[in-house]
């Protein structure tokens, strides 16, 4: 049984069919990717898996069991964590902050205990605060800690958004474009990042990624979808050979 399971996922915009028939597998400690030209409908897969959008058709499965319908807090209980194209960050709290945030879901005591600040409340603050600095320091970020998330580099914007999600002690991590708007050498770190994301907390990794160099050089498997249908899925030798990918991506050669 796979970790997370997508059999023939269809959703409709207004009359408008975005996305069909779309089947997906990913196991435990794989790391694959999602790609397709604009438009192609990658992110609108994201945002039916987590619970933005409701499909109109098929199933979403976590270790066996439907999540199809459940809302994001759900979702995210049930072991699914992301990030967005876009950073969304509390800019203005802390580095550390940002990070104590994604530990709430696993917070133990009750609303009593936090009124009255239990010796048991005391210590699992402190006990998650640890664990906060401590996945601050694996992503280079414990020196920036006290710091504004918002006058963070970019690219540490991005590592912070992946710490948060992590905080959430997920079993599958999904990344929406998490190379967007970084230069060559923070790309370089994102891909050592991944990987050492992927081996140390045993996960599974799902990436949407427009950086061809990134995808072909971390993926185990390439999932492609153009208009809302999966055209191809393979390695990355296989997708970088595939007829349909070079049309989908560059266009039909004119006879």
């Amino acid at each position: 049984m796979a970790m997370l399971e997508i059999k023939n996922l269809g959703i409709d915009f207004g009359g408008l069919r975005a996305l069909t028939g779309f089947d997906f597998a990913l196991d435990q400690g794989e790391l694959v990717g999602l790609i397709g030209p604009n438009g192609a409908g990658k992110t609108t897969v994201f945002n039916i898996v987590t619970g933005v959008y409701s499909p109109s058709a098929g199933d979403v499965q976590l270790r066996g069991a439907s999540i199809t319908g459940k809302k994001p807090y759900q979702v995210n209980r049930l072991g699914i964590a992301r990030t967005f194209q876009n950073v969304r960050l509390f800019g203005g709290l802390s580095v550390l902050d940002n990070v104590l945030i994604g530990f709430n879901r696993s917070v133990a005591h009750g609303f009593l205990g936090t009124l009255v600040r239990s010796r048991k409340h005391q210590m699992e603050e402190h006990a998650q605060e640890d664990q906060a600095i401590e996945l601050l320091r694996e992503f280079d970020l414990v020196d920036r800690m006290d710091d504004l998330a918002r006058t963070l580099p970019y690219g540490s914007q991005r590592r912070l958004e992946i710490a948060r999600a992590l905080a959430t002690a997920p079993r599958i991590l999904m990344l929406d474009e998490p190379a967007a708007g970084m230069n060559p050498q923070e790309k370089t770190d994102l891909m050592e990042l991944i990987h050492s994301v992927r081996d140390r907390f045993q996960i599974g990794i799902w990436l949407i990624e427009h950086d061809m160099t990134l995808v072909m050089s971390i993926c185990q498997r390439i999932t492609v979808l153009d208009h809302g249908e999966t055209i191809a899925v393979g390695s990355p030798r296989e997708i970088q050979d595939n007829d349909k990918v070079i049309e989908a991506y560059l266009g039909k050669a004119e006879v």
